[in-house]
């Protein structure tokens, strides 16, 4: 990501009308892009949700613990739906963390490229709402939600959570 979590926006930065030599601002000590792989089976769920928990609390990342729920709420969600949808086209999925100065960006990548979209939620339905939990919680959050097509052919889909530091009563 060319912009490594500087600024509002956890979307990498397409043009800035910076001068060529600006010399970006140092990261702060938990700022990073931390990316693991894992196959498109049951089991991986609760490892990456357990793997992204342990990252966030080993960086130091400034999160309450409302933020770090609804993340690994998300992170649950999106790693189920690959498992479920994606793993007859793509046995192994990516799970990527990027931490920046004001957000926190959680993404799976897949190699299926079947776009979803979050559906009406049907309540005599038990499954098929996990994206629009995904986008409610990032809605809630403040935060943004994509999903994008990947060069190879197959998507990502992403939540970006601003950054709010943990409140100490």
């Amino acid at each position: 990501m060319e912009n490594h979590g500087r600024g509002p926006d956890p979307r990498p930065a397409g043009g800035t009308d910076e001068p060529l030599d600006a010399v970006p601002p140092d990261p702060l000590p938990y700022e990073g892009v931390w990316r693991f792989t894992a196959p498109a089976v049951d089991a991986s769920v609760p490892q990456a949700r357990h793997a992204v928990r342990d990252l966030l609390y080993r960086q130091g990342v400034p999160v309450s613990d409302d933020l770090v729920q609804g993340l690994l709420l998300i992170v649950s969600e999106l790693v189920t739906n690959a498992v479920r949808h994606a793993a007859l086209l793509s046995p192994m999925l990516a799970v990527e963390v990027a931490v920046g100065a004001e957000w926190v960006r959680v993404s799976v990548e897949d190699n299926h490229p079947y776009r979803p979209s979050a559906l009406e939620a049907d309540h005599g339905r038990t499954g098929g709402r996990g994206l629009l939990l995904v986008t409610e919680i990032t809605r809630e959050a403040g935060g943004v939600c994509d999903v994008e097509h990947t060069a190879s052919g197959g998507k990502v889909i992403w939540a970006a959570l601003p950054l709010k530091p943990a409140q100490v009563p």
